[in-house]
Parts: structure tokens; C-alpha cells; sequence
């Protein structure tokens, strides 16, 4: 009995030992601490230089660093055609394998590691070739990540708000179509020692709801555009957003107002041609309200050395407003040369009406019948001739400044449709042939 106690004492050691033991594996990993360690291991002093750039493929040092890269279209501000320009909002990310950056991800637990200074691990000069302005998101944290994974992989994001140039093709404006690029491209590193490559997949996303004022955002294509300078070949990227221009608020804004003036312009040639005031101040006001109209077109437009289709369009109802007021020159013209003619034949008619009363008396002496004859010949010989039908219908208005006010009412909305059938046809199918 002695010799059992001191055994169940041992049992009784033992099986606490096995509990506590079994209490301090079943603890609770601190994972933050965790990373902390392992970002003082792999980023220590005297561990990893920033300056150095990744390892090439499979770890070779020969090789360039691929860089992966995808965007994220968030918004689009505004297009301007002035300037040439437009806004846009995206998030930048940026994936390459760095292998100095491995480590242990405790057992799968430890999916990544987040930094948020770029500056601790190597970064890509990658610059907008094509930006005149751009900023970084600080509210209310910088909107900026790097994410470092277990196999070396580091994947950086940022969000950034960029003004970039839009060369801009106006000969169609405003039924054109343009296309904006976004370039991308290494600024020191040539390709023998960094690539850039569109991410596999989806490497542009554009957010769902993207509404533009003016544009509609047809389609976008990724591209690669490499450049070679006297200093060597550079990695660049780019993606070309063709924006198609919204119709209806410059048709609305421009063309049927412009419509309307001529049409107004037109109601002079059916006011009496002797209502001066009325004829010439409905002509000039028309006049100057389409220079006004033509003007403040421009104004919100560059100027280029070509036409463009809005040129053609305001040059040519400029043109029939115009020529509304000088047409009423031409009736004013035309109303005093029938005054002047009436006047001239009315003196003739009582000229020729006294010399008939001087020759009535010598005309009674002769032979009744022989005149009878005379002017039965005369009728004979000097019967009316036929009449087509432009002469008949004319022949109605006596005056010609009535058949040159009658003839415009036909000629100008006449000439003025033909100019329309002309303009749309041809700028529209103009339109379909550059885009196939």
C-alpha cells in the first residue's frame, strides 16, 4: 500500500502536465503580432533595399520584372473640346512577383501582409504620358495599399484623379466620335529590365452606372505602345476610350433654333413690299440674331484651320438669312422701277391720246370700207400668241417685285430642303463609313 501512493502521485503530476500542455496549444495565435514579425524579418536593416529591383523570370536575374497591370474606371468628370482634355477617377493596381518578399503563411492563416508606405519595398516608375494634372485621395486616409503574399507576390493600389490630353478630330463636331487614350509607360527602367502587361482577364473595369453630360462611352480596347528613344526602348500601355457624342442636345441647342431663323427670315416675302419698316428690321434682327447664334457656337470651340460640319450648317443659314434681306433690296429695287415705267407709260398714253384726236378729223375723209378691210387684216396678222404655263400663272402678278417675292416663297424652303437631304446624308453616312 505504501509503495502505491507515491505511484498514483506521479499519475495524478502527470495528467495535469498533459492538461496544461494541451491549454497552451489550444491558446489563441496573436496574427498581428505575428505580422509584425514577419514584416521586421523580411523588411529588417540589412534585409531588403528598396533600390534593387525584383529578380526577372523564375528568379534569374537577366531577366526584365513583369508588372501586371489593371484599372478600374470609377468616373469621368467632363470631356472638354476647348482645351482638349478630360477627367477621370480610377484605381490603379499593380501585381509583381518580388521573392525576397516570401514567407511563412503559418499554415494557410496568413493570406497576406498590408503596407501603406510605398516606400518600404521596390516600386515601378510608371508615369501618364499623357496627363497634364493629377492628384492622390488623402480623405479621410490615403487611398493606398500594398498587399505582400506568402509567395512574394505584391499587389499595389491607389486611387487617383487625373487631367489627360485628348487630341481631339472636329471636322464631324458635333456628330463625331472621339477617341481618348490613357498611356501608361516606364520612365527609367527599359524593357531589358522592366515590362509592363495587361492583367489576364478583365484588366480595364468601367463602374456600372458611368453617365456622361454630352458622350456616351461606346467601348474601350488595351493596347500596347511601346516607345524607343535615344536612351533605349520603354515598356508602355495605353487604353483608347471611344466616346460617341450625344446628338439630341445640340440638335435642340443649334440646329432647329437655326432652323427656326430661316424660317422666319421667310415671312418678309409674304408682307406687302410696300411695309419698309416691317421687311427690313424682321431681316436684320433675324441677320443678327443667327451672327449671334454662329458666334457663341465658336466660342465653346477651338479654333482649327479646318471646317467643321457645325461651320457648314450656320455658314449656310447665315447665308439665307441674308440673302432674305437682300432679296427685299432686290423687291425694293424692282418696285420703283415699275413705279418709274408706270409713269412713263401713263405720259405715253396721253401723248399718243392727243395725237389720236389730230388724226381723228383725217380719218373720217377716207373710204369707210377700205379701213374696214385694213383692220380686219390687222386683226388677221396680229392675233395673241400662245401662252405655256409659267407665263399664264406669272402673267397673273402684273408688277415685278410681286413675281420676285412670289418666286422666292418656292425657291428658298425649296433649295434650303435640298441643302438638308444634302447635309444629313452626307455627314451621317459619313459618319457610319469612318467608323466600319
Amino acid at each position: 500500500m505504501d509503495i502505491s501512493r507515491p505511484s498514483c502521485s506521479l499519475l495524478i503530476l502527470l495528467a495535469l502536465y498533459i492538461l496544461q500542455l494541451a491549454g497552451c496549444m489550444n491558446a489563441k495565435i496573436n496574427f498581428r503580432e505575428k505580422e509584425k514579425q514577419i514584416l521586421d524579418q523580411i523588411l529588417g536593416p540589412g534585409r531588403y533595399d528598396a533600390r534593387i529591383r525584383p529578380s526577372g523570370i523564375n528568379g534569374t536575374g537577366d531577366g526584365p520584372t513583369l508588372v501586371r497591370v489593371n484599372l478600374y474606371l470609377r468616373s469621368i468628370s467632363k470631356i472638354d473640346d476647348y482645351k482638349m482634355e478630360y477627367s477621370v477617377q480610377l484605381t490603379f493596381r499593380e501585381q509583381w512577383l518580388d521573392e525576397r518578399l516570401k514567407f511563412n503563411n503559418l499554415g494557410g492563416r496568413l493570406k497576406y501582409l498590408t503596407l501603406t508606405e510605398a516606400n518600404r519595398v521596390w516600386m515601378p516608375d510608371l508615369f501618364f504620358s499623357n496627363e497634364k494634372e493629377g492628384h492622390f485621395h488623402n480623405i479621410i486616409m490615403p487611398n493606398v495599399y500594398i498587399r505582400i503574399f506568402p509567395n512574394g507576390n505584391v499587389l499595389y493600389s491607389i486611387r487617383i484623379s487625373l487631367t489627360l490630353s485628348c487630341p481631339m478630330n472636329l471636322k464631324l463636331y458635333p456628330l463625331d466620335k472621339q477617341t481618348c487614350s490613357l498611356r501608361m509607360a516606364s520612365y527609367g527602367w527599359t524593357t531589358d529590365d522592366l515590362v509592363f502587361l495587361w492583367k489576364e482577364g478583365d484588366p480595364v473595369q468601367v463602374v456600372k452606372n458611368l453617365h456622361l453630360p454630352r458622350f456616351t462611352l461606346e467601348k474601350f480596347l488595351t493596347d500596347y505602345c511601346n516607345s524607343k528613344t535615344n536612351t533605349g526602348e520603354y515598356s508602355c500601355l495605353k487604353v483608347d476610350l471611344l466616346f460617341k457624342r450625344e446628338f439630341s442636345y445640340y440638335l435642340i441647342q443649334i440646329y432647329i433654333p437655326c432652323c427656326m431663323l430661316v424660317i422666319v427670315s421667310w415671312v418678309s416675302f409674304w408682307l406687302d413690299q410696300g411695309a419698309v419698316p416691317a421687311r427690313v428690321s424682321l431681316g436684320v434682327t433675324t441677320l443678327l440674331t443667327m451672327a449671334t447664334q454662329s458666334s457663341g457656337i465658336n466660342a465653346s470651340l477651338p479654333p482649327v484651320s479646318y471646317t467643321k460640319a457645325i461651320d457648314v450648317w450656320t455658314g449656310v443659314c447665315l447665308t439665307f438669312v441674308f440673302g432674305a434681306l437682300l432679296e427685299f433690296a432686290l423687291v425694293n429695287y424692282a418696285s420703283r422701277s415699275d413705279m418709274h415705267r408706270e409713269n412713263m407709260k401713263k405720259s405715253r398714253r396721253e401723248m399718243e391720246a392727243a395725237a389720236s384726236l389730230d388724226a381723228a378729223s383725217d380719218l373720217l375723209d377716207t373710204d369707210s370700207n377700205t379701213t374696214f378691210a385694213m383692220m380686219r387684216q390687222c386683226e388677221i396678222h396680229m392675233s395673241p400668241p400662245r401662252k405655256n404655263c409659267c407665263r399664264l400663272w406669272m402673267s397673273k402678278f402684273p408688277t415685278r417685285s410681286k413675281r420676285i417675292d412670289v418666286i422666292s416663297r418656292i425657291t428658298f424652303p425649296l433649295v434650303f430642303a435640298l441643302f438638308n437631304l444634302a447635309y444629313w446624308s452626307t455627314y451621317l453616312f459619313r459618319d457610319e463609313d469612318e467608323e466600319k
